[in-house]
């Protein structure tokens, strides 16, 4: 029997997302754009919540590609509040668009998005000891730092607590359960 983390046992989307993309390191710049604002859009939610309707924001927001999303206008915003398979909430929705605009203002500048998200664990995914569930933290001092360092260069929705998830997520740190046939890096 496979062991996993149990937050994923509940769905099968959960176990899906689990096995095949949380906390596997991810350097793509476009894929660590999308999921940072993704993690912001669920600020207040549950991941569930967004992982159903990540499709629709896909479609939504140009498979978040950061030109295309940048361009958008408050019509365009308003259109999006329109439909149902987003979260309505017009500030969240608009911090796609000003975080698509940092993401180009730092490449602008030749800041390789990338290169600057993984420089906050030294370019190399931390291994953390997660006997239980219940010892991993909400947020550390990287995810505060990572935070400050975002909203410095224009980001918002990244509090230290959603670029926390947004680590796991992404494989800058492992936070698999010990037991969970995750752990083992790829």
């Amino acid at each position: 029997m496979i062991k996993r983390c149990a937050w994923s046992e509940e769905l099968p989307i959960y176990r899906d997302y689990h096995d095949n993309e949380w906390g596997k390191p991810q350097f793509d710049e476009q894929k660590l754009f999308e999921k940072l604002c993704l993690e912001g859009q669920q600020a207040g939610l549950s991941w569930i919540t967004l992982l159903k309707k990540r499709e629709n924001y896909r479609n939504a927001f140009f498979q978040f590609d950061p030109e295309k999303v940048a361009q958008m206008t408050a019509g365009d915003i308003d259109q999006c509040m329109q439909n149902p398979g987003l979260i309505r909430y017009r500030a969240k929705l608009e911090a796609i668009v000003k975080n698509a605009q940092a993401f180009l203002a730092m490449k602008k500048c030749g800041e390789n998005f990338s290169d600057f998200i993984w420089s906050f664990v030294n370019h190399q995914p931390q291994m953390n000891d997660v006997p239980e569930l219940s010892v991993v933290p909400a947020q550390t001092p990287t995810s505060i730092e990572m935070s400050k360092a975002l909203k410095k260069r224009g980001f918002v929705f990244v509090g230290p607590t959603t670029c926390y998830a947004f680590m796991q997520s992404m494989g800058l740190v492992n936070d698999h359960w010990n037991q969970c046939h995750c752990k083992s890096p790829d």
